[in-house]
């Protein structure tokens, strides 16, 4: 079991978990995956709406138009919507839940302003931030998008880590979880530490492109089989791989996909190497990818994960689970006890199937 936290405004502000997600959702893009369901068709596109100025007044102090106008932006850019194409109400939530953020931001900076948070903190967090992207440019890019620099992006982190230093003060003692509470979660849901039968196995792939011409094909074919030929005549596996394999990073781990169930891979995979015994090689065996070669190097029968395995994970979702809770108190109590004047124009409900806006809240895995 994999628990999933959600994220929100309050995380990018405390982890700059925006452009951490930005970073995975880009690798998820670069996996096959199913063709998606076409967006349900939006309404007309409005004029931008006129705002008063200042949009919020908190605590006496203002959130200006242009503030607010720029959070827009930088989310539409962000999220790479046409911002001439949004509806006055995709705009208007868009404002709401941003403007939302602005005034949580403002509250915590106040309460925050006694904390300190040296150079050497936010340097450190910020290298860690920038460890997720492959490379320099990868992270300038991202930065680009969400409308960022180096410096804002160094000035949020320690913004950020100077508002968690207040929320931790407040939420102290609060989000401790003993290994009795993980062993209760653990024994009420049980079913969720069930784990499949699994095989591990190493492939050699020949990719075929999409729509690749006949003679192509019969090449890939035919390259398949001469290495399953020598597989098969007891020429070394994993030096076959590293230096046939055409999968991305195959090479460098030589042709290794570590222990898989049937549901993680393509059917015809799954298929082959469930069939198979450990120290099989199979003929070439064609998929959506192209044509592989498979090893089946191990072999795992279905079980339940023992408590003591995944008592360090459960005790760390707990944890979150009651961060987020305590956090989210902290954050109640704290806007119940400020003077909030919103200034936007009333919301109306979203319908059914409305396309998000920009700045509204994600679920992530």
């Amino acid at each position: 079991m994999k628990p999933v936290i959600s994220s929100s405004r309050l995380a990018v502000l405390l982890s700059c978990t925006a452009l951490l997600g930005a970073s995975r959702a880009q690798n998820a893009a670069d996996k096959p995956t199913d063709k998606p369901a076409a967006p349900p068709e939006a309404a007309p596109a409005a004029k931008p709406i006129d705002l008063k100025d200042p949009v919020a007044v908190v605590d006496g102090e203002k959130i200006s138009k242009a503030q607010l106008q720029d959070a827009f932006d930088n989310a539409v850019k962000a999220s790479g919507m046409d911002a001439s194409k949004l509806t006055e109400d995709q705009q208007l939530a868009g404002y709401h839940k941003l403007l939302d953020d602005l005034i949580i931001e403002k509250l915590l900076k106040a309460k925050s302003a006694d904390f300190k948070v040296s150079d050497e903190e936010a340097d450190a967090e910020f290298a860690k931030v920038k460890k997720n992207f492959p490379d320099e440019a990868a992270f300038k890019k991202q930065l680009d998008q969400a409308g960022q620099t180096e410096e804002k992006l160094k000035g949020l982190i320690k913004d950020g880590l100077q508002q968690r230093k207040w929320i931790d003060s407040q939420t102290a003692g609060q989000v401790e979880v003993s290994d009795a509470d993980a062993e209760k979660f653990y024994k009420e849901n049980i079913k969720e530490f069930a784990q499949p039968d699994q095989v591990r196995a190493s492939h050699i792939l020949f990719m075929v492109p999409q729509g690749a011409p006949d003679a192509e094909v019969k090449k890939k074919e035919a390259a398949a089989n001469a290495a399953y030929e020598r597989a098969e005549k007891g020429e070394d596996f994993a030096k076959l791989a590293k230096e046939l394999t055409e999968e991305p990073n195959g090479k460098e781990r030589a042709g290794d996909l570590d222990f898989f169930s049937k549901e993680q891979m393509v059917p015809e995979f799954a298929a082959a190497a469930f069939s198979m015994k450990i120290g099989d090689i199979s003929k070439p065996v064609k998929t959506q990818f192209g044509y592989h070669v498979i090893k089946v190097t191990d072999k795992k029968a279905a079980s339940t994960a023992p408590f003591e395995q995944v008592k360090p994970q459960l005790v760390g979702y707990l944890k979150n689970q009651k961060q987020q809770a305590a956090v989210q108190a902290v954050i109640g109590k704290l806007r119940s006890g400020a003077k909030i004047e919103n200034n936007l124009p009333e919301i109306k409900p979203a319908p059914p199937g409305a396309i998000a806006a920009p700045g509204a809240p994600q679920s992530t895995n």
